[in-house]
């Protein structure tokens, strides 16, 4: 292996990779996915479709999960800095409705591993961040799903810095608790 280092968290399956960089005067390079390193390290997924998005600081993202269709993700930040976070959502877990958060830069350029039914979001925590993800299945438009960021039974420590003032879509500020959570 040697190219990516992985750490894993309390939650099993969450992964955090850190790629090897390699650099020098003209900048650096990195390999920011191969098949065969992700696969000798427990990570055997194909992925089918990357996303990318591009916000402001402040900016909440989620907490999002896709009901019938559900897709592993690998994301990472391209430019600026988020903080990142799962919720295991599967049925049966001994950690159903545990979240782990990770912080996810362009400076660290750490990628967290979240598989299938994890609910996941982010938040924005620089002027202007581009974060950039690979799923396992294609997005279907009628397939969302997801938990309110804010709710005290998950109890998500979210980085809210004094003054922040967080920007959410209509839809994030009415998802339901994870008392109401139905797959």
């Amino acid at each position: 292996m040697g190219k990516i280092t992985v750490e894993t968290c309390h939650i099993e399956g969450l992964k955090i990779i850190t790629p090897t960089v390699f650099g020098d005067a003209r900048g650096y390079f990195m390999e920011t996915y191969n098949y065969n390193d992700f696969k000798e390290a427990g990570i055997d997924q194909v992925f089918v479709q990357d996303n990318q998005s591009a916000s402001k600081k402040g900016v909440l993202r989620g907490l999002h999960f896709q009901i019938n269709f559900p897709q592993d993700k690998l994301v990472r930040v391209v430019r600026g800095e988020v903080y990142d976070v799962a919720v295991d959502l599967r049925e049966g877990s001994p950690t159903f409705g545990q979240w782990y958060g990770v912080l996810l830069s362009e400076e660290n350029k750490k990628q967290f591993f979240i598989p299938k039914n994890f609910a996941h979001g982010f938040l924005v925590l620089s002027d202007y961040a581009e974060f950039a993800y690979k799923c396992t299945d294609f997005y279907h438009p009628n397939d969302e799903g997801g938990l309110l960021w804010s709710d005290p039974d998950i109890g998500v420590e979210w980085p809210i810095s004094e003054g922040m003032e967080l920007t959410l879509s209509e839809k994030d500020t009415k998802w339901p608790g994870i008392k109401n959570f139905k797959k």
